[in-house]
């Protein structure tokens, strides 16, 4: 079993909230984690999975959570959006921290009754699949060294295999799998996805074209994508494509990178980046033949920003406050792939370059962006596959891909 670097900070979240609510894809872990954090605290663990606890839930959603008693556990607590209304009733009644550890496999939607019944009663953190830091059991958190010492960045890494890491991606149950067998996992879970919890979520009119869409975000992971135009190209009316993406998106598929702006002088791409959130899932959704990834450089390319940018968001989940993450483009071509903005303003800006040699303009969008952020800008970083860290000016190194885990 490999530690989880979300534990920490689950923890602290435990001991100041009434309420905490651990999301995250299906099979990134966190019924692991949660019974592990149950077994530690005394707290007493229910899965909605199980039917008779699920069809308890259903039929006195108040009922069962008063009768809960201590601390508890409630697994895949969106299955019985009711029991989120129950558990406001029973927080409002006593505000004692730590009374519920709560996970789900879909997101709230902003403005529903559910999610108004957790305000000022719950914090969020979200569990990703797991990083390379916790595969080596390194320690590592680059996110946190990117805002510290700069001269600890500094140190030889190695080039490593990170196609083979891009390609296994951080899906515990895949992790030890071969090939062949890592596709055969992908293609159920991807299929008991659509069938179960998309289906659950709303009527799916285009099972079919639904996993033609997720291909086709897959395939252009980590790019500022236009939905209506692969609607089109799949003949999936615009509308319908836009509900199915937010709704991979409440299922933790993928994600929003928003544009980055801050009083800037250049006009910019407002266009958010959609990035798969994991390029294990990737490579299988693209078809991508790992063993012959270079033949398919385009792909290969974006696969690894897609590596780069979902392990540093794994690793800023660990980090109280947590940064934020962006994307930087202007429309005369400066372009970052990651803007990590600190709460108290501080900028990192993160480049990916698939080359062991870095090429001559490898930091023109960084300076680009430090010209525009000034005094906040705090580094820029382009990682390459080279093993050596190289400085490249003011405020600007380079790092081998293994900074990410050594």
């Amino acid at each position: 079993m490999y530690s989880r670097y979300l534990t920490p900070r689950l923890g602290r979240a435990l001991e100041r909230s009434p309420v905490v609510y651990l999301t995250g894809a299906r099979q990134a872990g966190k019924t692991t984690l949660a019974r592990q954090l149950a077994d530690e605290r005394g707290m007493a663990y229910y899965t909605l999975d199980d039917p008779a606890v699920l069809e308890a839930a259903k039929g006195d959603p108040v009922g069962f959570v008063s009768g809960l008693g201590g601390p508890v556990v409630i697994d895949e607590v969106q299955r019985v959006p009711d029991l989120l209304l129950a558990v406001k009733m029973a927080v409002d009644a006593d505000r004692a921290p730590g009374r519920f550890l709560l996970t789900g496999s879909v997101g709230l939607r902003s403005r529903s009754q559910a999610a108004a019944a957790l305000v000022g009663r719950a914090e969020f953190l979200t569990l990703r699949p797991l990083a390379q830091a916790e595969l080596e059991r390194s320690g590592r958190n680059l996110a946190a060294d990117l805002f510290g010492d700069a001269s600890r960045l500094m140190q030889p890494g190695d080039k490593g295999d990170f196609i083979a890491r891009a390609c296994k991606g951080g899906y515990p149950p895949v992790l030890d799998k071969n090939e062949d067998d890592r596709r055969a996992w992908f293609a159920s879970y991807v299929t008991a996805l659509i069938e179960r919890d998309l289906m659950s979520l709303t009527r799916i009119e285009y099972p079919e074209r639904a996993l033609a869409l997720l291909r086709g975000l897959a395939a252009a992971t980590a790019t500022p994508q236009n939905v209506s135009q692969l609607a089109t190209e799949l003949g999936l009316p615009a509308p319908t494509a836009r509900r199915y993406e937010e709704l991979y998106e409440r299922l933790f598929l993928i994600e929003r990178l928003p544009a980055w702006a801050s009083n800037l002088k250049k006009q910019l791409i407002k266009r958010p980046k959609l990035v798969l959130n994991d390029t294990g899932l990737a490579a299988y959704l693209t078809k991508l033949d790992c063993d012959r990834a270079s033949e398919q450089a385009q792909l290969l390319g974006r696969l690894t920003e897609t590596f780069v940018i979902e392990e540093l968001a794994k690793q800023a989940s660990w980090l109280e406050p947590e940064p934020r993450r962006y994307h930087y483009r202007t429309r005369g071509g400066a372009e970052v792939d990651l803007v990590l903005e600190h709460p108290d303003g501080r900028v990192v800006g993160v480049e990916v370059k698939l080359a062991g040699k870095l090429p001559r303009r490898a930091t023109s969008g960084l300076k680009a962006l430090r010209e525009d952020v000034g005094e906040n800008f705090y580094l820029g970083v382009v990682f390459y596959s080279g093993a050596q860290p190289l400085p490249l000016g003011e405020r600007l190194l380079a790092l081998p891909f293994s900074a990410l885990w050594t």
